[in-house]
Formats: structure tokens, C-alpha cells, sequence
């Protein structure tokens, strides 16, 4: 069934306004509320904060340390409800967005932005060793998707939409728009994308002005002002980036073992937030009876009024990384931190309590960065005791290692300290980080989860989608072609009538002999001794062409045509003869990622459905109608299809059209048909030839 439209959907319908204006409008809307969400969100945390660690101890004062177990547990036991609520506010909530973005058109329940604040500032609020980040970007992220599809747009602008929200939410968080955009595009978008570059901008600019003329406009941290004292001093960062990618890793996989542990462990969902709490405070509590701690001013993440000191560990931890930035923690502290950060956040977060993995990325980055600084300093002590400088690159180094991030965390650590002169180390340590920890683990921090559910994405992409979609399935079965033996005079004639950039060149014998496209006619016209007479496609197409099987997925495609940027590959047989089948493209492979996303949402549907899983004989398949199909713009009532087939679905622009007798079948609608097996493998002759398959006739 169509959804209903809305009367705001019905007067852009019927308006028109010029795409770039209406999604210039919504990013300034989505930017503007959620820098007052995140307004909200960080109140609400320093209040809950403010209460747990200083109201309570007022009124229960013989309490004495054991309130580092008992506020994360209590904190625990109010996130399971909210979380319970709404399954997506679980856990750091970014790979839930990258997860809408691939596989589900942008699309977010309006209910996780809600149950996401609440159960996040609970957690931080309460102890939890958790960042603000995470938690803004999925808020951030489920304005934007809810806005999109109030007005019920494309699956491409509420992808925007999303970005807009995810970028707005960093910017007013951390006072970082340039970081904010940066981490939209890069890790969300899986890349920069130019048309969705300027509205990311606006929304990221939006939710800074109003998130600055609320809570001021001051940086995160207080630095002193560091600058490279050598050029030597590059390898005492290049080493810090690599060890930043080894404790990155480590960071990745504790959390991911937590994570797995708690959901394979058969407990009551719940209560897990509170054995998580109780573990975390159980942690708190050990570190709180070492001896010679200090702690910075505000431990409580900036809150005055605390008199009672917070573990290092808990919360988001900005104190301490001021306090590594300015030198001031002690060499031991910043040793244990490493190890107790990264398991304190696996606690709360892979318990299923909510917060974001950012700002423990950064605090783990600033200790391991100032105790290399201090390490540095004991070999040679000539080049100066800037710990605190090597703190501050460890902040950028760590991130870059979890989230494959570098220009993020760049850029990101320079807007929260504001200290230019350290860029060139920031770049160093940050690059090399990446990819050092690429090579070592694959799965970024935010992409391990979805690993685990089957989902492994590139460039934005998910891989297995990918491999289960044919060439054949999508592929141009009737290309335009053109003899080798044809003159320049003809093939010219040909570009100008169909407008198409390449065409495959076929021998005598009709076998592929080669491809010519219009980068090879603006070749041989640069020549200077250029002359037509005579001029064969033979003696300028290219020869012997990459081409790909039928029968490979789409993902070969898609490797073979990424190291030159093919545009179209031939499709040849297997059988040696080099028989053109056909040709494919990159629109081709755009349509088959939606043949895909049709086919894996189905398919986590089936799996449920045990009755129809036992009907053997029966089953499901999705293509997309060609061009060359002759069914093209026939309804779906003057089709003759036979009883044992039934049309369930067609995907058009992002949404699902269930097919009824006047649905007009259009180029590129993902059909989905569902009848016995046998005659299924028949249905792509009929829908080209819109006549029956003789083996069907006598159905």
C-alpha cells in the first residue's frame, strides 16, 4: 500500500519548490533544533551528575565509596526500560545510523531520538564511561530521517537529511562545525560527497550558532600553546601513531568481546544495563582505594558543586584530558588509564547502557599520548618534556585508529584546543594510525557490530548485498555495438543518435574484439596528422577490454572497474569463445544494490516464516526491468501472468509500491515476484517478451 501523504507532502508536491532551497530550508530547521537538543542533553547530564554525586551524599553521607557502586548500578537499572523501549538507543548508536543509511534508505524511528537522550544522559550522568557524541548523532540523525519522511522524500535526500543531523550534532556537542561536517562525509557517508557537501555545512553551521548563543563559545580545553620544536620530532609521533593503532585495536576488540558476551548471555535484556553498571562500579570502586590519586578540578566533566572526586574512568573524562593536555596528571595514572578506559567503556556500553565511544577514544588517546610523551622525555631529554603536546596528538592518533577517521580527528582536536601549530604531528600520527590499524583489524570501532549481523560495508556499500546480485540479472542483455570494420563517419553518427559514451566492437564473427568510447574519438581527433579518410574503428578502439562473467556478482564489477574508473565493462561468455552477452554499467550497479536491499530485507522476513520456508517448490526473485524489456510502461492488470506467479512488489525511487492492476511498470523498478519455482525461472522471458514462456502455456 502507498503511504498516505501528508498536506505538507501534498503542497511540496504540488508547489514544486526548487530542490536545493527546500534542503537549504531543512538543514537550518534540523541544524537549529538539534543544537538545542544537545543544549538540553548536556544539562540534563551535568543535573543528573550534580544529583548522584552530590545531592545523594549529602543525604546519605555514611555511604562513604561505596556510592561508585551503587549510582552506575542504579543508573543501570533506569537505562534498561528506555533501552527496552527502543532497541537502536542500545549501545553508541553510530553504527545504527550507518546502518539506516546503507540498508534502510536513511529511515529512523522518531522514538530512538527520545529514548537515546534519556537513557544516554542517565548513563554519562550516572558514572557510565561514555562520550555525548554518539548519542547527538543518533538524535541528530533521527530528526533528520523523521523530517524526510514526514514529507515523504527520495531515499537520497533523507540519506542527506541524516548527514545533516549526524554533522549538526558534533558541531554543537564539541563547539566543532568544520569536525562535525568532516565526520558526516567521512565516516558516515563513507566518503565526500560533493552533493550533499554544502547542506551538511549549513546544518553544522545552524546548530553551532545556536548551541554558542546558549552555552557560550568557549573551547573544550584549555592548551597551552605547543609547536614542533623539530623536524626529528616527526618520528616521535610517527612511533605514537603506531602505538596508538595497537591500543585502538585493543580498544575495538574488548568492546566487541563485551558486546558479544552480553548478548549471548541469556538474561533478561532489561537488566543487563545494571550488571554492566555494577561491573563498572565494582571497577570504580578498586581504583578509588589506590593511593596517591589526584584529581582535577570539575572531575564530575566540568560540573561545579561536586565535592566528591569521580573516578577518572567514569563519564566522559574531560577534566583529565585537559589535565594530560597542560601536563599535569601523574606518569602512573596515565599508564593505568590506558587499560581502565577502554575497560570501564566495554562495561557500560557492551551491557547495552547508551553513550558514545568518541570522547573515550579521546581520553584513552590523551593518556597513551602523555605517557610516550613522558617515555620520550626519559630517552631524550634534549627535545624538551612536552607531554602534554604528545597528549594532545594521542587524542587524534587513538580516534583515527578506532574509527578509520584521520581527517575527523584532525580536525576535531584542533577545534576543541584550538592550537594550529600542531598540525603537522596531528597529520602524521593521525594518517599513520589509520592505516596501520587498518592493515592489523579490518573492522573499524563502528563497524564491528554490524560485522557481527552480517553487514560489511565499503565505500558506503555493503559487501554482501553486493555479492548476492548477479551480473546477469542487471546487465544490458542488447547493447548497442558497432563493427570493427565500420568507418569513423559511422561510429560518430552512432554517439550522436544514441548518446551513449561506449559501445562494445564486434569482429566478423560477431565475438568481442573490443570497446570504443568517446574519450577515443577526442584521441585520435587531437592528432595532428588526424584524417577520417579510411579510418576504421579497428585502428583506435581499445583492444582486448576488461570485461566480466554473467554469472560473477556485482562486486567483481565493481573491483575491476575501480583501479582505471571504467564507466561499463562487456559481459562475455564462459566458454572461451568471447560470445558478448552484454554490458554493464555504473547506473546498472546502482540499481542492482536496490535488487539487493530488496533481497536481504525479504529474506530477513522468510527466515521467521517457517511454513513458507518448508514449501520448497516455492520461492522469491527481484531484477529490475530493463530497457530492451518489452513490458516496459504496461500495467500490471494487462499482463498474462499465470496462477502460479503473483507480482508482490515494486521498488521505485526509494519506496516499496506494493504491485496492484494499475501499477504502470517503469525502467528500473525492482520487481519482486513470489510462485513455484519452475515456472519463477521463467518470468524474465515473459516480462521481455510480455507473452508466456511456452513451458508455461499449459499452466
Amino acid at each position: 500500500m502507498t503511504p498516505k501523504r501528508t498536506s505538507i507532502s501534498s503542497y511540496l508536491d504540488r508547489f514544486a519548490p526548487p530542490e536545493g532551497l527546500l534542503l537549504l530550508i531543512l538543514s537550518v530547521i534540523i541544524g537549529a533544533v538539534t543544537g538545542l537538543a544537545s543544549v538540553f542533553f548536556v544539562k540534563l547530564i551535568f543535573a543528573i551528575q550534580n544529583f548522584s554525586y552530590g545531592t545523594l551524599t549529602v543525604f546519605f553521607p555514611h555511604v562513604g565509596n561505596w556510592i561508585y557502586l551503587i549510582v552506575p548500578t542504579l543508573g543501570g537499572l533506569l537505562v534498561g526500560p528506555l533501552i527496552y523501549f527502543a532497541q537502536e538507543a542500545k549501545g553508541h548508536g553510530v553504527p545504527e545510523v550507518m546502518q539506516a543509511l546503507i540498508l534502510q534508505g536513511g529511515r529512523i524511528r522518531p522514538r530512538v531520538a527520545v529514548a537515546k537522550i534519556m537513557a544516554s544522559s542517565i548513563c554519562i550522568g550516572t558514572g557510565g564511561s561514555a562520550g555525548r557524541e554518539g548519542p547527538i548523532i543518533q538524535v541528530g540523525s533521527a530528526l533528520g530521517s523523521a523530517i524526510g519522511q514526514v514529507l515523504r522524500l527520495s531515499d537520497e535526500r533523507i540519506r542527506n537529511l541524516v548527514a545533516c543531523g549526524a554533522a549538526a550534532g558534533i558541531a554543537a556537542v564539541f563547539n566543532a562545525p568544520i569536525a562535525g561536517v568532516a565526520f558526516a562525509l567521512e565516516v558516515l557517508m563513507c566518503g565526500l560527497q560533493m552533493r550533499a557537501f554544502g547542506n551538511v555545512v549549513i546544518a553544522a553551521v545552524s546548530a553551532s550558532v545556536v548551541s554558542r548563543n546558549i552555552i557560550g563559545d568557549a573551547f573544550a580545553f584549555e592548551v597551552p600553546t605547543y609547536s614542533l620544536q623539530s623536524p626529528v620530532e616527526l618520528i616521535f609521533y610517527l612511533i605514537l601513531g603506531l602505538a596508538a593503532a595497537l591500543v585502538g585495536i585493543m580498544f575495538i576488540r574488548m568492546l566487541d568481546f563485551s558486546e558479544t558476551i552480553f548478548d549471548d548471555w541469556k538474561f533478561p535484556q532489561i537488566f543487563k544495563p545494571a550488571v554492566g553498571g555494577m561491573l563498572l562500579g565494582i571497577l570504580g570502586l578498586a581504583y578509588m582505594s589506590l593511593p596517591g590519586l589526584s584529581f582535577p578540578p570539575g572531575s564530575a566533566a566540568h560540573v561545579t558543586g561536586i565535592n566528591t572526586p569521580i573516578p577518572h574512568m567514569y563519564g566522559a573524562g574531560f577534566p583529565l584530558i585537559e589535565a594530560a593536555l597542560q601536563g599535569n596528571t601523574a606518569l602512573w595514572i596515565l599508564v593505568v588509564l590506558i587499560f581502565l578506559k577502554p575497560l570501564a567503556t566495554s562495561f557500560t556500553l557492551g551491557s547495552g547502557n547508551s553513550g558514545g565511544v568518541f570522547a573515550p577514544s579521546l581520553l584513552t588517546g590523551a593518556v597513551l599520548g602523555g605517557a610516550m610523551g613522558h617515555l620520550f622525555y626519559y630517552l631524550f631529554p634534549s627535545f624538551g618534556n612536552n607531554t602534554g603536546a604528545f597528549a594532545l596528538v594521542g587524542m587524534a592518533a587513538l580516534f583515527s585508529a578506532s574509527a578509520r577517521a584521520p581527517l575527523t580527528a584532525m580536525l576535531i582536536v584542533f577545534e576543541m584546543s584550538n592550537d594550529y601549530a600542531m598540525i603537522l604531528p596531528l597529520m602524521v600520527a593521525g594518517v599513520t594510525a589509520s592505516y596501520f590499524a587498518q592493515w592489523l583489524h579490518h573492522e573499524s570501532i563502528y563497524t564491528t557490530k554490524l560485522a557481527r549481523r552480517g553487514i560489511r560495508f565499503f565505500e558506503g556499500r555493503d559487501m554482501d548485498i553486493m555479492q548476492g546480485v548477479k551480473v546477469s540479472e542487471v546487465m544490458k542483455s542488447k547493447p548497442v555495438t558497432i563493427q570493427s570494420d565500420a568507418s569513423f563517419s559511422e561510429v560518430m553518427a552512432l554517439f550522436q543518435e544514441t548518446n551513449i559514451l561506449g559501445f562494445p566492437v564486434l569482429s566478423e564473427n560477431n565475438t568481442l574484439q573490443g570497446i570504443v568510447t568517446l574519450q577515443d574519438i577526442h584521441r585520435v581527433q587531437s592528432d595532428e596528422n588526424f584524417s577520417s579518410k579510411g579510418l576504421k574503428v579497428s585502428d583506435f578502439a581499445m583492444e582486448d577490454p576488461i570485461t566480466i562473467y554473467p554469472d560473477e556478482p556485482i562486486w567483481a564489477a565493481i573491483q575491476k572497474m575501480s583501479p582505471r574508473d571504467i564507466a561499463r565493462l562487456p559481459v562475455i561468455s564462459r566458454d572461451g569463445s568471447k560470445t558478448l552477452c552484454g554490458i554493464i554499467s555504473r547506473s546498472d550497479i546502482l540499481r542492482a544494490y536496490d535488487v539487493g536491499v530488496v533481497r536481504k530485507q525479504r529474506g530477513q522476513i522468510v527466515e521467521h516464516q517457517v511454513d513458507l520456508r518448508k514449501q520448497k517448490e516455492n520461492g522469491f526473485v527481484e531484477f529490475v526491468l530493463k530497457e530492451e524489456d518489452a513490458c516496459n510502461n504496461s500495467m500490471v492488470k494487462d499482463l498474462a501472468l499465470p496462477e502460479t506467479i503473483n507480482m508482490v512488489s515494486v521498488k521505485r525511487g526509494g519506496q516499496i509500491i506494493i504491485a496492484r492492476g494499475n501499477t504502470r511498470l517503469l525502467v528500473g523498478d525492482v520487481i519482486t515476484v513470489y510462485g513455484r519455482l519452475k515456472d519463477i525461472n521463467s518470468i524474465r522471458d515473459f516480462l521481455n517478451t510480455c507473452s508466456l514462456p511456452d513451458n508455461l502455456k499449459e499452466d
